[in-house]
Parts: structure tokens; sequence; C-alpha cells
């Protein structure tokens, strides 16, 4: 075969002829058969890969600063670590870690995926042409007046006739010298970027979200634990008051306001009891399974729960690494690619069919001295007259590719919005922190001393009452600025594009 075929193949692609008889000739016919076969494939290749029409892709200017913010003396362009680097108490990982498995909206996520994915290949496919294998046998009987306008071979009965075939083929394959398909390829692919970057955005708001959930549940709980210690003092405060006022030293006026004190603490005990309750409902809910209680928080989460070393600026190129910037660009070159399908629509479409394979009359020499047989049929199809459809496409993807270049930019200028926000709260931070702290401890020395003094009969209850109310208060401002401080800090993790390398 090797020597027929390298002395025969040239003539049969250059069409000078065909083989005839001999041995082994059908071997050298489908040889021939498929040697023309590839030799088509190559062609169409070659003038697939032609033409373009898609404009070519260049990055949007950032509509934001170079360094958010402008005036911080410290800036960062590294990306953040990994979260269970960031979040530092165990249990909080230990929360984050389950959520990460059983959350339904993550799952969501990771199946728009699989989605994106299975469409991409599907429409990668069409750039390939399909191959289709055929096996038959076609069995009849013909009169032999018709068959051979009279008898045959002196029979005058009727003719059977017996055909088999093998044959393989392309059906319809399109030749996409414009790009059409290659365009539409493209796209798919860029939107499932897009969805794996939307997956990589899921998981940075859940872990952000059970991160926020569970501080909120610590502090809730602290803010039950003030209520509750206030609960106590304050009744005891009443006790005293009402021996006090049954031994004739103090009135009712008293009495009714150390009333009041305790009346407000048991409103507010069970208020947050219900509100620790739903704390863990949210917590569960989002974390997609009961949360254990050796995993909840105990009170108000101190500084160990996340990592403290966080940069006072960053560089714009951080906010472009984000996950949801960069859905917005992929979304963004999938309508750029859309163009391009659009532009190719209005040329002509060009169709190849073609097929080969063995042909004979008894099964038996179907292998062995059967006729190759070959067919080639190319369609072209030009549009004349679609009432304007094709140049409404065409607005139509160039519209969306300026609905994607919008989105993209909004996206970045949220970015630059969430971690201005952030950065600016945390410079302030710690300064509030410690003033509120300084304004707790002066509280409680006032109640201490307005306590003395009441018992010495030197101040009305009302002095200890006020004392008392501006304690609570201070205590239940700290609480919230410690939430508020470690909360900033999971939202930069957040805002920041989080840290995927560690998941």
């Amino acid at each position: 075969i090797k020597t027929c075929g390298a002395q025969i193949l040239p003539r049969f692609v250059t069409g000078e002829g065909d083989p005839e008889g001999g041995e082994g000739a059908w071997a050298v016919r489908r040889l021939q058969i498929g040697s023309r076969l590839v030799s088509f494939a190559f062609a169409a290749f070659v003038l697939s890969a032609c033409v373009d029409l898609a404009p070519t892709y260049h990055r949007p200017p950032t509509p934001t600063p170079a360094i958010v913010p402008a005036d911080a003396s410290r800036t960062s362009d590294q990306s953040l670590v990994g979260w269970r680097e960031f979040f530092a108490d165990p249990k909080l990982r230990s929360v984050i870690e389950q959520a990460l498995v059983n959350n339904r909206d993550l799952r969501v996520a990771v199946a728009k995926v699989a989605a994106a994915r299975a469409q991409y290949h599907v429409q990668r496919a069409a750039e390939l042409p399909t191959v289709s294998a055929n096996v038959g046998a076609t069995y009849g009987q013909t009169p032999a007046t018709v068959a051979a306008g009279g008898s045959v071979a002196g029979n005058s009965g009727p003719y059977n006739e017996h055909l088999y075939n093998v044959t393989a083929g392309v059906s319809a394959w399109q030749l996409d010298l414009f790009g059409k398909v290659r365009n539409l390829t493209q796209a798919s692919q860029q939107q499932y970027f897009a969805s794996r970057e939307a997956r990589d955005a899921a998981q940075i708001t859940l872990v952000s979200e059970v991160a926020a959930d569970w501080l909120t549940l610590g502090a809730d709980r602290g803010l039950l634990a003030i209520a509750t210690d206030t609960l106590r003092s304050g009744q005891d405060s009443l006790d005293l008051i009402q021996r006090r006022f049954a031994a004739g030293v103090d009135s009712q006026l008293e009495v009714s306001q150390a009333e009041t004190i305790v009346q407000q603490a048991h409103y507010d005990v069970a208020r947050l009891t219900t509100q620790v309750a739903q704390d863990r409902d949210a917590l569960d809910l989002v974390v997609g399974a009961p949360v254990t209680d050796d995993l909840m928080p105990a009170g108000v989460v101190e500084r160990t729960a996340v990592l403290e070393s966080l940069p006072d600026a960053v560089g714009s190129g951080v906010l472009l690494a984000r996950p949801d910037v960069l859905q917005a660009e992929d979304q963004l070159r999938a309508a750029n690619a859309n163009i391009g399908a659009a532009r190719a629509a209005f040329f002509p479409n060009i169709a190849l069919t073609g097929s080969g394979g063995l042909t004979s009359l008894a099964l038996s020499t179907l292998f062995t001295g059967a006729a190759g047989t070959w067919t080639f049929a190319p369609a072209v199809s030009q549009t004349l007259f679609d009432s304007g459809a094709n140049r409404g496409n065409l607005a139509y993807a160039k519209a969306q590719r300026d609905i994607g270049l919008a989105g993209y930019e909004k996206a970045i200028q949220t970015a630059f919005r969430e971690v201005a926000d952030a950065l600016a709260l945390r410079r302030t931070i710690d300064e509030q922190l410690a003033a509120q702290q300084a304004l707790v401890d002066a509280a409680l020395r006032s109640l201490n001393l307005a306590m003395a003094r009441f018992e010495r009969g030197s101040d009305t209850y009302l002095d200890v009452l006020i004392a008392r109310r501006t304690l609570y208060a201070a205590q239940q401002t700290l609480v919230a600025a410690r939430l508020a401080r470690t909360a900033n800090l999971v939202t930069l993790y957040a805002s920041l594009g989080g840290g995927l390398d560690a998941n």
C-alpha cells in the first residue's frame, strides 16, 4: 500500500487519474478517498482562519485614582492572604469551612460554572466538522422487463438486487471564513470565565457573611450579658431603695426612679434574647447546616479574631483583580466577540457536505473488491433582503458592548468606593474605640462615687440613676465599636477581593 500510495497519491490529489485493477486496488481506492477528504479538510481549516471581524479588544482605562485613598502613607499592591490565614479564630475558621461545604448559594454558583463550561464545549464543537459513519444494505426486486427492458440472462422472472455500502462523511459543516463561529466560541468562553469569577465572588461574599454573622452573634451575646448584669445590679439597688423606703429614709420618688433602670434592663434582656436566637438562625442559614454550641462565640470577639496587618492604602491594580471586576471584564470581552459574529452575518454562509465509502453488490466482497464512492456538495447562501435584521443584530451587539463597558467601569468605581470607605473607617476606628473605652471607665468611676455618696446621704438616688444609665449606654456603645472594628476588617477582606489561595 505504501508503494502504491507513493506512486498514485500525487496523481490522485492533482486529478491526473485513478488507479484501476491490480492486487490491493480496493485499498488504494480507500487511500485516495481518505487523502481527498484530508486535503479538503486542511484547505477548509486554512480558509476558515482568514478573517476576524471582531473589534480588537483593549482594556478600558481605570476610571479611578491610582491609589486608594490617595493620601495614605502605607500602600500595598499585593493581594490578601487566604481566608484561613486572615481569620485567626479557630472556631470561626471551622464555621467557614462548614459553610463552604453546605451553603446552597455557593452550590448554585458552582453548578452555573459547570453549565457555562458545558455550553462552551458545545459551541466550540461547531468549529470542527461532525463526522458520521453509516453502514447500510438495500434489498430490492424489479421485474426483468423493467430492469433491463426485457429478459435478464434469458430469465423472464423478477430481478433481485442487493446493495451493501459503508460510508463516512461530513454533513453541512459551516466554513467559518468570516469568523462567526470562532467569535461565538470566544463569547461563550468569556461567559464561562465570567461564571468562574462569579463563583469566586460568591465564595468571598459567603466567607465575609459568615464572619459578619458570627461576629454579630458574639456582639449580641455581649450586649445580653451587659443587660443581664445591669438588670441584676439595678434589682439590687431597687431592693435597697425599697428597704430604705420602708424605713422612712427614702421617698416613693426614689423607688420609682430605681424601677426605671430595672424595667429598661428587663426589656433589653428579653429583646436581646430574641435577637441572639435570630442571630443563630441567620448563621445556620448562611452556613447551610446547624452550627454546634462549641463553635459559637461566647461574647464580644477580641482583636485576635482576624488578621491585623492590613495596608492603609492599596493600588488600583488590586481592585482590577477583584472577582466581580474580572467578571465584568469577561462579560465585556464576550460582548466584544459578539460584535464580530454579528458582522459576519452580513457575509455569505458556506456549508460543506462530503462523504466517502465503499459499495458492493455482495456482502462478501464489500471489503475485498468493492468500488470506492465519494461525494462533495458545497453550498453557498447569501441573504438578499432581511428587512434590516442583520443591521439590528449588529446594533444590538454594539449596544450590549456599551452596556458591558459601563458595567465594567461601574464595578471598578464600586470597588473603589467600598475600599475607600473601609480604609477611612480603619484610620479612625482605633481612636474611637480608645475614647469609648475611656468613657466606660469614667462612667464606672462616676457610678461608684455616686453610689457611695447616696449611701452616705450626700446625694439623692437621681445621681446614681444618671450614672448607671450613662454606664449602661457607654457599655453598649463600646460593644458596637468593637464589633465595628472587627467588621471593618472583614469588609476590607471582601472589598479587596479576598484571598482565594488557601480555599
